[in-house]
């Protein structure tokens, strides 16, 4: 499976060399230019960089912590596959901070958080209108990230999103999906009228709903995409 040279750009990022190529190496497996199974040869990473072996040796070290590669001793570097009861088990975990999260955040929220979250579903709007899927895709990112940090903890963002790499990677095999962004934005308005409302039940029940429509989603995606999945 080739690897698109052209994505493979550290120029402009900033961080020691190591850093740089773990960041677009992550990028690019996160939004399925590398595809899982693809096989990463440090020999040519090295030649698409323009750098030597040991940085490009310690980014694919942190991204197999990561869980976003699979380091074969004495044979390849591939990008992970996925693992159907690995994906449940991501958005399970999904469901039980987000639920907590909208639950904090309709209890206590300050004006200037409602606004934020208005105004980006008025963008959600905009982008399923023009059907840019990518772009909703970002923007619901950022409304679910942006319920996350109203919660007040400043770790929970990032251990929300390294326990769902491997969500975030499966559902950019969804897109586009028909009917389903302007869904979405109807089950993420009821959120905010919920937190809007001060209403925790009903801000728990929206969410809770809202993240089990992905589960129904997942289950057929390796029927779908069998050469994305691991066989054992």
């Amino acid at each position: 499976m080739p690897q698109p040279e052209h994505t493979l750009d550290i120029n402009g990022l900033d961080g020691p060399l190591g850093h740089r190529i773990y960041s677009v190496l992550r990028t690019n497996i996160l939004e399925m230019v590398l595809k899982p199974g693809a096989i990463l040869r440090k020999g040519v990473l090295c030649d698409q960089l323009g750098v030597s072996r040991s940085p490009v040796a310690e980014a694919l070290g942190r991204l197999s912590s990561d869980g976003l590669v699979d380091i074969i001793p004495q044979s390849a570097t591939r990008v992970s596959q996925f693992s159907l009861p690995e994906l449940l088990e991501e958005n399970f975990l999904r469901e039980a901070v987000e639920v907590a999260a909208v639950a904090r955040v309709a209890k206590d929220h300050t004006d200037d958080q409602l606004t934020r979250l208005s105004r980006n579903l008025r963008l959600q709007d905009l982008l399923v209108e023009d059907k840019d899927f990518q772009g909703f895709f970002e923007a619901d990112l950022a409304f679910h990230e942006l319920i996350l940090s109203f919660t007040g903890f400043p770790k929970v963002n990032h251990v929300a999103e390294e326990m769902t790499l491997q969500l975030r990677r499966a559902r950019k095999l969804m897109l586009p999906e028909p009917g389903r962004p302007a869904q979405a934005v109807a089950e993420h308005k009821a959120i905010f009228k919920a937190i809007e409302a001060r209403k925790v039940e009903d801000a728990r029940a929206t969410m809770t709903r809202h993240l089990r429509q992905l589960t129904k989603r997942i289950v057929p995606l390796e029927r779908e995409h069998p050469e994305y999945f691991r066989t054992i």
